[in-house]
């Protein structure tokens, strides 16, 4: 008996070291992807030429012949490259949502490993469905009321560095706001909660919908609402999907006895 005991020991400390040098190995790669890409995108077509980009929908509201400003000795060169390693992360993002989703894979069950291809197209598409929105609707309505709202006696001249802040903030908040309907879809596929438990939970999602967009965007009304109705209509797009997904799914003996296990307390139906 006290031989086993050291036996079972090793055993799990070798599963663990296991697990870590696969999530280094996952991580490496990922890395290495968005390495790449950055380097490409830093000579094509340039980290300068994707900040001006980025910085049009600003340069657009700001009064006819001003232009950003750079307060800081090395923020000219640093900004323009945090904005390509940001496009670079984007433009990799399949490849990084498809080693996180094979790293966890070998602990899900059959019918939730089926959904990795579905989930990562669908996901990147949503983030970036998501920035779009941000870059071409949002950006463009806030930027023209914060100029239009300013006193005559100021001229805007943003600082490139706190404008990156800014935008990057506003990417991540719409990028993950979009991923609503991948969140519901998952949460009622893998037996987690139903899809009419999330209908009757409507009025605390527009709540929650208002107290996030008031957290995570800027204090104007604007803004707060560009990103809070977008949350409600995704939400019920998600269910949409949910009920599709759950009425089209064929029964499988193995997601059943998933979804009991998870939820003891409720019978399961073959349909």
């Amino acid at each position: 008996m006290s031989q086993e005991l050291p036996q079972e020991e090793e055993l799990q400390e070798d599963s663990f070291m296991s697990h870590l040098v696969e999530l280094r190995t996952r991580l490496l790669r990922a890395v290495a992807v968005i390495g790449v890409i950055f380097v490409v995108l830093f000579f094509f077509p340039g980290a300068a030429k994707i900040y001006d980009l980025l910085a049009q929908p600003m340069l657009r509201a700001l009064p006819e012949g001003t232009r950003m400003i750079a307060t800081g000795v090395i923020t000219p060169f640093m900004v323009p490259v945090k904005v390509t390693l940001m496009a670079a992360f984007v433009l990799a993002l399949p490849v990084v949502l498809w080693q996180a989703w094979a790293f966890v894979a070998p602990g899900l069950y059959r019918h939730e490993k089926r959904l990795a291809l579905p989930l990562i197209l669908s996901s990147t598409f949503l983030f970036l469905a998501g920035m779009a929105f941000c870059y071409f609707v949002v950006f463009r309505t806030v930027f023209h009321f914060i100029t239009t709202f300013a006193p005559q006696s100021i001229t805007p001249a943003p600082d490139i560095e706190a404008y990156l802040s800014f935008v990057m903030t506003m990417f991540l908040a719409f990028g993950v706001t979009f991923e609503v309907p991948v969140a519901v879809v998952l949460l009622v596929k893998m037996g987690i909660v139903d899809v009419k438990k999330l209908s009757s939970a409507r009025g605390y999602v527009v709540v929650a919908a208002f107290i996030i967009a008031a957290v995570v965007t800027p204090p104007d009304v604007v803004s707060q609402f560009m990103l809070a109705v977008p949350l409600c209509l995704l939400f019920e797009l998600g269910l949409i999907c949910a009920r599709l997904v759950t009425k089209n799914s064929p029964a499988d003996p193995e997601s059943e006895n998933a979804i009991a296990e998870r939820n003891p307390g409720q019978p399961t139906t073959r349909q």
